[in-house]
């Protein structure tokens, strides 16, 4: 462990620096979400170009696509968070989604993961593209689910969390595996975190 850690700052170069830089922009994002603060949606816009660079440097295409979306869902996220608000409310109440829409969700990532694995396979030269096109299917669910601020978004992030963990390690970007394995962790606090908001919010209406 100690020689790859050497070894990993001895050949430092851009993409290593991205690696790290988006360690700490990724613990800023994950204090915003699990304080439900609305200016996790601007770190959301920062962190692609950082994130990026560093997956498509690495082969990871689907996450570097990924990229793209996460601007889009940050600008639509603020914007529900912000005007999607309850009456009287600063912002967005954190609810619980139906059985419903989980199915649907779950459905939705069957189908992308699908859809993005034959993308991936066919199309690039991905060496781990069931696990890119399945990490991404969860990531553009679990981003919309957190744009409607559902406290089952972070059910979905802790699976996609624990994979990258595995995965980036692999992909040799061990700084954005070390920051989804705190993912991991934080996934969990942050679902029992948000629970009890959510339960909050349903005692102030009663």
């Amino acid at each position: 462990m100690i020689d790859y850690i050497v070894n990993y700052f001895t050949n430092f170069d851009f993409v290593k620096a991205c690696d790290i830089a988006g360690f700490v922009l990724g613990l800023v994002y994950l204090w915003l979400e699990y304080k439900a603060s609305i200016w996790l949606w601007l770190a959301s816009v920062v962190m692609p170009i950082v994130h990026g660079y560093t997956y498509l440097a690495r082969g990871l295409y689907a996450d570097f696509g990924m990229e793209f979306y996460y601007v889009l869902a940050a600008v639509y996220g603020f914007a529900v968070w912000h005007w999607g608000k309850a009456k009287g409310k600063k912002e967005r109440p954190i609810t619980h989604a139906s059985r419903s829409t989980m199915a649907c969700m779950v459905a939705a990532v069957a189908v992308l993961w699908m859809g993005i694995y034959v993308f991936l396979l066919k199309c690039t030269d991905s060496t781990v593209p069931g696990y890119d096109a399945f990490t991404t299917a969860m990531s553009i669910v679990a981003l919309w689910s957190l744009a409607q601020k559902h406290v089952e978004q972070w059910l979905f992030w802790l699976v996609v969390d624990a994979l990258c963990t595995v995965l980036y390690i692999y992909k040799q970007i061990p700084f954005s595996g070390i920051l989804y394995g705190f993912y991991t962790v934080m996934a969990v606090a942050g679902y029992y975190k948000w629970k009890r908001m959510a339960q909050c919010e349903i005692d102030e209406k009663q």
